[in-house]
């Protein structure tokens, strides 16, 4: 997404599709990053003097791939480099070290446009919603409106956060809503909201797939991954064990405190009484 104000040129993430706007794209002169993940940083490299900002809770995963890395939670060192070499071929990734914070609240004033940040966390800690005022254009990033449902497998996702974001999002003064990923640009607030609810819904969908093979039987976090929640099976990508692993634990962690679910010794996990 470009804005092109009377001062200043921007830009709101740089994914792939960057690589073939041209000259458009290359007079960028400040990028406001939604959220940091190698898909949004495609771009980047492009843009060697731009001003780069990034909300303070992704700002790690920006500056470095350590940073990055420390976000996915990734451990394993073999998969490490070969993440690395793989997003270096499919996404020109190249961290920022010069990336500069923002907080909730931020605001660049373009030129009769206005940027303002909505700090939306879950998909990463530091996921924002951006603003152009007064045109009302919200860039909702990776609260893609997708059948997928929201994402909250890495490391520093949080399922908490995720719905409280979701609650939050009608609130926000916009008249159009624009999507990282496959919905794209919507115009008309029903449907915003009807496939927003549509999206908000996976998630208690996932809560009660899990209820559902907890009442076959107890079972162990290691044996709810094997029956997966978010991916199908026989999907065996690098990254899946672990987003499966963290997104049940969260939800698992939901359902414990409430007592809709009890862990018995030694990590069996059943429905509560």
């Amino acid at each position: 997404m470009l804005v092109r104000g009377t001062d200043t040129r921007a830009a709101f993430d740089t994914p792939i599709v960057s690589n073939y706007i041209g000259a458009e794209f290359d007079a960028t002169e400040l990028v406001v990053m939604g959220h940091v993940h190698e898909d949004h940083m495609a771009g980047l490299h492009r843009l060697p003097e731009a001003e780069v900002h990034v909300h303070e809770a992704d700002l790690p995963s920006a500056r470095s791939w350590e940073g990055l890395v420390a976000a996915f939670g990734m451990t394993s060192e073999e998969r490490i480099e070969q993440t690395l070499k793989k997003f270096q071929r499919d996404f020109f990734y190249a961290p920022r070290p010069d990336a500069q914070g923002y907080q909730d609240g931020a605001c660049w004033e373009l030129g009769g446009s206005t940027v303002r940040a909505f700090h939306m966390p879950g998909h990463t800690a530091g996921h924002c919603v951006l603003l152009v005022e007064p045109e009302g254009v919200a860039f909702i990033g990776d609260i893609d409106l997708t059948g997928f449902g929201p994402y909250y497998g890495d490391a520093c996702s949080n399922l908490g956060d995720f719905r409280r974001t979701l609650a939050r999002l009608p609130d926000i003064p916009a008249k159009v809503w624009v999507t990282s990923h496959h919905r794209g640009v919507y115009t008309d607030r029903a449907h915003f909201l009807n496939d927003l609810a549509a999206f908000a819904a996976k998630i208690d969908q996932r809560e009660q797939r899990l209820l559902d093979l907890l009442s076959e039987s107890p079972k162990t976090l290691e044996q709810l991954v094997e029956q997966r929640l978010l991916y199908p099976a026989g999907f065996n990508a690098a990254w899946v064990t672990d987003a499966e692993t963290r997104t049940i634990s969260q939800h698992l962690a939901e359902l414990t405190a409430n007592g809709r679910v009890i862990m018995d010794e030694p990590g069996i996990y059943r429905l509560g009484n």
